[in-house]
């Protein structure tokens, strides 16, 4: 019997996003996949931690995503690293465009996860961090360590 998979277990997670970017709105697109590749995607064969998206031609692509091959492939497994079309209403993909064009921020691809079989990515409008930023999310992540250390201590 195959396992479910829900939208709360993602295949894969892009955990430098939030430590180099300031996050905004996110947005949820399916990927346009070949056979072989929504079977890796669903062995959880694919990383997204250097993925970025861009647009053209009125049409939003996941660029430098690696989709490992997927082993029974034989010569139906593509390029690892090519370029995917993203499947976003018009209305989005305007808004995304016009988000990019103001200067300053890029599209972040977050995590990729499963609905009713299909390969779903949340993606999300992100402004660039600044050093002392940075320093300031690791600071907090340190107290908030030390919180927890402290708690568990104390019961």
């Amino acid at each position: 019997m195959a396992k479910k998979q829900t939208k709360d277990q993602a295949l894969a997670n892009n955990r430098r996003a939030s430590f180099n970017y300031l996050i905004g709105e996110t947005y949820e697109a399916g990927i346009q996949l070949t056979g072989t590749e929504i079977k890796s995607v669903r062995l959880g064969q694919i990383t997204i931690g250097d993925a970025y998206v861009t647009i053209r031609n009125g049409q939003a692509y996941l660029n430098n995503a690696n989709i490992s091959p997927y082993k029974q492939g034989n010569q139906f497994n593509s390029d690892p690293l090519r370029r995917r079309k993203l499947l976003l209403h018009k209305r989005e993909i305007a808004a995304l465009d016009e988000a990019v064009m103001q200067g300053g921020k890029t599209i972040v691809p977050l995590r990729v996860y499963l609905v009713k079989g299909f390969a779903k990515i949340l993606i999300a409008i992100g402004t660039g961090k600044k050093n002392y930023d940075k320093r300031q999310t690791i600071k907090e992540r340190d107290m908030q360590r030390e919180l927890g250390k402290n708690l568990k201590n104390y019961h």
